[in-house]
């Protein structure tokens, strides 16, 4: 009888908050109503095509003929057999671990003290940093100053005053690649998320900084952890988000400074590989799962950013 009665309850309960929710949807459809053309969007032009990708990495594609259904194997090809991935794999996480941490911290240290110049200089200040993140000819000015001739400009300063007696290649010797392209990444890395670090500071209220100081805040090390972070963690976690995807997409900047391919694949990375088996050889399943497993890696690193930014200031 208990059971029946407890069963009989939660039947209640159910029902009653399936009646409020239906209930609220019908008091708020005008506001739904108005996401609706942001929701179509984003489900066609977003999830869309990534449930696709997950279909297609089961399949043999390459667009001319029909997908065919081939179960694991190009997951087990990609791991097991295809020795450039697992190169790809470790190059990209180089530049993800070095460039994501770092320009991340650089992008909110930049905006920390670029916060704290007279508006019409910050102005100035904002736009000389975001602007090799969205420069045209950032690749030209990287290639121009790391020539392997003698005409570049790096090799002609060390030829000038002796320090090498021949140009070095710099952007197709495996020795120097990886290097130059961490410094070009770092150097193009203000980008997104450092206009949200902006936003942030000036979205903080004076008031806070205040009543810190009375509750006893004495420098501004105690003022950034216990005041500015906690108010900020929506564009922290913005910002880290922005990073993960930037570091782990690294396409552009080695096909157009080190060459596609380059040399014993040293600068490939895995989006390199993608584009190289989606775009070049047409094997869109191939492809697909190589998107795939990236989409993995970037939603476990965003979980855990997310984990860790939760204990800022608790």
């Amino acid at each position: 009888m208990n059971s029946q009665s407890f069963g009989s309850k939660y039947l209640t309960m159910r029902r009653e908050k399936l009646e409020h929710g239906l209930y609220q949807a019908k008091r708020n459809a005008a506001c739904y109503l108005f996401l609706a053309p942001y929701a179509i969007l984003f489900f066609t032009f977003f999830i869309l095509p990534i449930c696709n990708s997950i279909l297609y990495s089961f399949t043999y594609y390459n667009i001319l003929e029909a997908p065919r259904f081939v179960g694991m194997q190009n997951y087990i090809n990609l791991i097991l057999q295809d020795e450039v991935f697992l190169t790809a794999v470790k190059n990209t996480f180089v530049i993800a671990v070095i460039t994501g941490p770092a320009g991340y911290i650089l992008s909110f240290l930049f905006a920390w003290f670029i916060n704290e110049l007279p508006r019409w200089i910050r102005t100035i200040a904002v736009i000389v940093f975001y602007a090799p993140s969205i420069a045209a000819n950032a690749f030209t000015i990287f290639a121009t100053i790391f020539r392997g001739d003698a005409y570049g400009w790096f090799n002609s300063i060390l030829m000038e005053y002796g320090i090498i007696d021949a140009p070095i290649l710099w952007l197709l010797d495996p020795k120097y690649m990886m290097t130059i392209l961490i410094v070009v990444i770092l150097w193009m890395s203000m980008g997104t998320g450092f206009l949200s670090f902006i936003a942030g500071f000036q979205s903080i209220d004076n008031s806070m900084y205040e009543a810190g100081y009375v509750d006893g805040v004495r420098n501004r090390w105690q003022e950034l952890y216990h005041i500015t972070l906690p108010s900020m963690k929506p564009m922290l976690l913005f910002g880290a988000v922005m990073s993960i995807t930037s570091a782990f997409n690294v396409c552009d900047v080695p096909r157009m400074l080190c060459g596609y391919p380059s040399t014993d694949y040293a600068a490939r990375t895995v989006v390199t590989h993608l584009f190289d088996y989606g775009f070049s050889r047409f094997e869109m399943g191939y492809a697909s799962a190589i998107a795939t497993l990236l989409f993995l890696v970037m939603i476990l690193c965003k979980k855990a950013i997310s984990a860790l930014l939760g204990r800022v200031g608790s």
